[in-house]
């Protein structure tokens, strides 16, 4: 009998932290108390209720602060203290926002806040604004929202590359994390294709991992906001270009994962499946490779020791290889797309050396 895995629990997204601290305090300077737990309405309309961490009220100032549960994701943000300092402003001044200790600032065009503003985006700040008003009809407040330690903690994310600078962003479009969806990591692709695009960049490149990454950005000379940390998220970088077209695409990976893009696998993780060793010994064949070689790929146990079996009769499938993951990469790209002008595609397969063992350069 095969025992069900144990369901996954949904954590809260920062924004969400920060829309509960910040009602609290607003709360706080309103009636005189601090609720706790204090209740919050997310975007989808559910309420939830997060206990206060630590709470101080002055009279024109009040701050809370709620420590983030992102349940059983490998957030980085996990256990952080989220923190709402809320001050009193004259009437007829609105929300104010700005960003405390450990709260990045946006320095690059792209993103979805003007250069300058606190990166706290836009569904939390609607999340708060929504929030302070079930406190009281007018609102009129500066809001700071901070994070302990937030600058050490970004250093683990993609912020710095794509322009937020000093800590962390305030995320989160539903106010809810999903443990393992990759939510986070498809929007910071997305996020990373903007800057690019907004910077005028005439050509990006996509890597599965770090070794590609340095490895294309050192073959082609290329700046950092022109790289994207796409993983195994192909899928996530071609859907997005389809819309949001560059002049041109490198796609980096190693050989397995370029193996899998090229069998028309768009999540190259590899509990997503293996490699079908077959359909790589197919191709080799159709690419010209002898008889005793294919044979010897279709029962190979992975795709590196394909690789040395290859390159034993000096037969380059990494070159196949990177066609292959070509005709699937550009079969998405095109899919529904009206543009006179396609995108620049190429692929480049690198060894875990970082050495390039394929490429692809059919429409450049």
């Amino acid at each position: 009998m095969i025992t069900p895995s144990p369901q996954l629990r949904k954590g809260w997204t920062t924004g969400s932290c920060a829309t509960a601290a910040a009602k609290a305090a607003w709360a706080a300077l309103c009636h005189g108390h601090f609720p706790d737990p204090v209740t919050i309405t997310l975007p989808n309309g559910r309420q939830t209720a997060f206990s206060l961490a630590q709470h101080t009220l002055n009279t024109h100032i009040a701050t809370a602060s709620v420590i983030k549960d992102a349940g059983d994701d490998p957030d980085v943000t996990h256990g952080a203290l989220i923190q709402a300092h809320v001050k009193r402003l004259p009437p007829g001044s609105g929300l104010v926002f700005k960003a405390g200790s450990g709260v990045g600032t946006i320095t690059r065009p792209g993103l979805p806040l003007p250069i300058g503003e606190p990166a706290i985006n836009p569904v939390p700040r609607q999340m708060i604004h929504t929030a302070l008003h079930e406190i009281s009809h007018s609102v009129d407040a500066e809001i700071t929202i901070s994070v302990e330690n937030g600058e050490e903690l970004a250093k683990k994310t993609l912020n710095a590359r794509l322009g937020i600078i000093g800590g962390l962003s305030i995320l989160g479009t539903t106010g809810v994390v999903i443990p393992f969806s990759c939510a986070a990591w498809i929007d910071s692709i997305r996020r990373g294709i903007d800057v690019a695009r907004a910077l005028e960049l005439p050509h990006i490149a996509a890597s599965t991992g770090h070794t590609s990454e340095k490895a294309v950005q050192a073959h082609y000379n290329l700046p950092d906001t022109a790289l994207i940390d796409m993983g195994d998220f192909a899928g996530g970088v071609l859907k997005y270009l389809r819309t949001h077209p560059v002049p041109r695409l490198t796609i980096a990976g190693g050989v397995a994962k370029m193996a899998k893009l090229g069998q028309g696998r768009l999540d190259l993780h590899s509990k997503r499946g293996l490699t079908d060793m077959p359909a790589l010994a197919e191709l080799a064949k159709q690419h010209g490779a002898s008889n005793t070689l294919t044979q010897a790929i279709s029962t190979a146990e992975s795709v590196a020791q394909a690789m040395l079996l290859a390159g034993e009769e000096q037969f380059s499938l990494g070159d196949s290889i990177a066609k292959s993951a070509y005709e699937t990469a550009r079969s998405v790209l095109d899919d529904e797309r009206k543009q006179n002008t396609p995108i620049k595609l190429d692929i480049i397969v690198f060894n875990r050396l970082g050495y390039k063992c394929g490429t692809s350069y059919k429409s450049l």
